[in-house]
């Protein structure tokens, strides 16, 4: 018996597969932690910058870049951004940047890079 959907018609049988944590990993993307790391530290970047209620005329003097920078940069385009550099908008927003090393947790098949965010940046 085929299941129906409302009106009679059958319903499709989709498959879901779980997501790895790393979309950019699930997509085969190369180097799917660095880009997932990068995102992570844009992501943060953002939330401050809006937190703050900034133009980004004026973030884009703090971060010393142009403003059509904090624009790509605002709109998730990254692929101008090294690790490193948002790791300097991080620190020239007030921010310290730690890095911990530890080993990979059992039962992964990759190791990993992740970005937390633990304290509440303050409007300056």
């Amino acid at each position: 018996m085929t299941p129906k959907a409302k009106h009679g018609k059958a319903e499709a049988h989709i498959e879901i597969d779980p997501g790895s944590g790393n979309v950019f990993q699930d997509l085969g993307l190369p180097d799917a932690t660095v880009r997932l790391a990068k995102a992570e530290l844009a992501r943060v970047v953002r939330k401050i910058i809006t937190d703050r209620s900034w133009t980004q005329r004026h973030a884009a003097t703090v971060l010393g870049v142009a403003p059509p920078d904090v624009s790509d940069l605002m709109r998730g385009k990254l692929t101008r951004f090294s690790q490193e550099r948002l790791e300097h908008f991080l620190n020239a927003l007030g921010m310290d940047v730690t890095i911990q090393v530890s080993p990979r947790a059992r039962g992964t098949m990759h190791a990993g890079i992740s970005v937390r965010l633990v304290g509440v940046a303050q409007p300056t």
